[in-house]
């Protein structure tokens, strides 16, 4: 049996001022914005993009093609994904991944999953809740799949 062993770190980010990245994580191909937190044992993949003062807690896996706006906060494991899996596993068949918009000021707790989907700006998704569809108006939001439970002024 052969295998092929892939060094992690941190490789080919491009960051703003005052960012922070806890080791170990994994993180290759992102752009992180100004005073980003990136806390242990988190994968940022590629071709993702990170606002300023966005906090990303650990254990939390942003895949490909995911941008999440400012001001925003990722609870410990978070999970992003970009592949429905519609049909059967795409087997990394990168033509079936869809892309994910997360706005400014959106909270997501701890251990939420978050399909490829757009969310709004100013919205707060419960811990353990699996966002299915976009989101459009600010409020909060929990369950599986994610439903709005209750709306909040916006300052």
């Amino acid at each position: 049996m052969t295998y092929e062993t892939r060094e992690c770190g941190i490789r080919d980010v491009t960051a703003g001022d005052g960012v922070v990245i806890y080791s170990p994580s994994n993180i290759y191909g992102a752009t992180l914005g100004d005073d980003v937190f990136v806390g242990p044992f988190c994968e940022i993949q590629g071709q993702t993009i990170i606002g300023a003062r966005t906090r990303v807690q650990s254990h939390s896996f942003i895949c490909e093609m995911v941008t999440i706006g400012e001001d925003c906060f990722i609870g410990h494991g978070v999970m992003f994904i970009n592949d429905r899996l519609r049909g059967g596993p795409a087997r990394g068949d990168r033509t079936r991944w869809e892309s994910t918009q997360i706005g400014s000021r959106v909270s997501i707790g701890s251990n939420s999953s978050i399909l490829p989907v757009r969310i709004c700006d100013d919205v707060v998704i419960g811990a353990g809740s699996v966002v299915t569809r976009d989101i459009e108006v600010p409020g909060t939001y929990a369950g599986s799949p994610a439903r709005r439970i209750s709306a909040h002024e916006v300052p």
